[in-house]
């Protein structure tokens, strides 16, 4: 999953670090050639790669001062990459981090801070969510390259052939939905994810979170989250739910069976858009729906808000930063992320790349629509290593194998020794 931070081998990080020239080679450029810089791109080498990798040269030929090595870094590694080669002054010049990846980082001094710099020239222009979740104590150290959430995304005749004129409200809407779905068309109308993430929603609709970050204080356990948290055990059995596959290949499963329609509904992301159209069911684009995730009791609905930054390095030497500075402000300005939109169907972070040709493309523009139920996430650097428990529990849970109260009372003595200074 595109959310996950694989550990990795010492040995393969230092190597991919010393392809850098962030802080062991800053030195080399000095000279009155053209400086070179390194990015690390984390994102995914058949799908998206290609599109950045014809703006570097883009930007090489509009200006001849500078040029981009461009290294493509898997996601599932680059975090852990990362921290090793900037911990030894060998890390890249500019890194497409996780926007969970920022404040982390940041924390560490391993960013520059980009507030009054080149690179956030225009930072007015960017939605003011994304820049708030780009910084720590303060300070912003990323530029906002793209951004997306979580929603219900649904095959539209299924639901038709099923007499069902609207996407589910709320869960207990998905849940009947899904039962119709299976009486008329013999196909299940939802498979959830297992997957910590993907829980997130539920807890967002009862008003909760994994932790409170102001309060300090771990929330997992409250009324509320196990709410939320019951709602989504209830959606892995009963008619038209598709069984919880807590197999290594789940995810890969789901979409699987999503786009080539043999289950109607699933929650995904807008990374999944182009592998929609890739699919049989949605050989026309107009069959996919796009809707915001189900509310809870609540009446309001919330899902997790990712995307990538642009981050600079604080090692690199001054030369480096400033063409690093001026490289970021071109890969994150309105024109370039309307290139990237139209290539990589992803979502642009600032309204004015949200051109006309861009919201011609039905996901983007779905996507775009249900980005207002998107809920930043706290200034807290551990946030994200929230999941990893999650990801060990929910699985046992849905399954099965574990109670709810048990997995609930797991995950909040892991996230004990995350956040130590946290109630419970």
């Amino acid at each position: 999953m595109r959310r996950g931070i694989a550990a990795t081998a010492l040995v393969a990080s230092l190597a991919l670090a010393a392809t850098a020239c962030g802080g062991s080679d800053s030195g080399s450029d000095k000279a009155s050639g053209p400086v070179t810089i390194t990015w690390w791109d984390t994102s995914n080498a058949t799908n998206e790669a290609p599109t950045y990798k014809a703006l570097v040269k883009e930007f090489e030929k509009a200006n001849s001062g500078i040029k981009v090595k461009y290294v493509n870094v898997p996601f599932d590694q680059a975090q852990n990459k990362f921290d090793t080669a900037a911990g030894s002054k060998g890390a890249p010049d500019v890194l497409r981090a996780e926007v969970g990846w920022t404040p982390a980082f940041a924390k560490k001094s391993y960013l520059l801070p980009l507030d009054g710099t080149e690179a956030l020239a225009e930072k007015d222009k960017f939605q003011p969510s994304l820049i708030k979740q780009a910084q720590f104590e303060g300070k912003t150290y990323g530029a906002p390259l793209v951004t997306d959430t979580l929603a219900l995304v649904y095959n539209k005749d299924l639901f038709k052939k099923a007499g069902i004129d609207l996407p589910p409200a709320n869960w207990a809407d998905l849940k009947a939905d899904a039962a119709k779905i299976k009486s008329k068309t013999g196909i299940d109308g939802y498979w959830g994810s297992t997957q910590g993430y993907y829980s997130m929603p539920f807890l967002y609709g009862e008003g909760s979170d994994t932790v409170d970050a102001s309060a300090k204080k771990i929330t997992i356990g409250s009324p509320e989250a196990k709410k939320g948290l019951t709602a989504w055990q209830g959606l892995f059995d009963g008619k038209g739910l598709h069984k919880a596959d807590a197999t290594a290949d789940a995810y890969a499963h789901i979409q699987d069976a999503f786009v080539n329609g043999k289950v109607a509904a699933i929650i995904q992301g807008p990374w999944e858009i182009t592998n929609f159209y890739k699919g049989s069911a949605f050989k026309d684009k107009e069959n996919l729906g796009i809707a915001t995730v189900p509310a809870g009791s609540t009446g309001k609905a919330g899902a997790p808000t990712g995307g990538h930054n642009l981050a600079v390095y604080a090692g690199s030497d001054k030369a480096h930063q400033e063409a690093s500075l001026k490289f970021v402000k071109w890969m994150t300005s309105a024109a370039t992320q309307e290139q990237i939109a139209l290539k990589n169907s992803t979502l642009p972070t600032r309204e004015d790349a949200y051109t006309t040709k861009v919201v011609t493309d039905p996901g983007i523009a779905g996507f775009q629509k249900v980005l207002t139920a998107a809920q930043p996430r706290p200034e807290l650097p551990e946030y994200s290593s929230l999941w990893a428990p999650l990801d060990t529990e929910w699985p046992k849970v849905a399954t099965g194998k574990e109670s709810l109260d048990k997995g609930i009372g797991n995950a909040r003595t892991s996230f004990a020794k995350l956040v130590p200074d946290f109630s419970k």
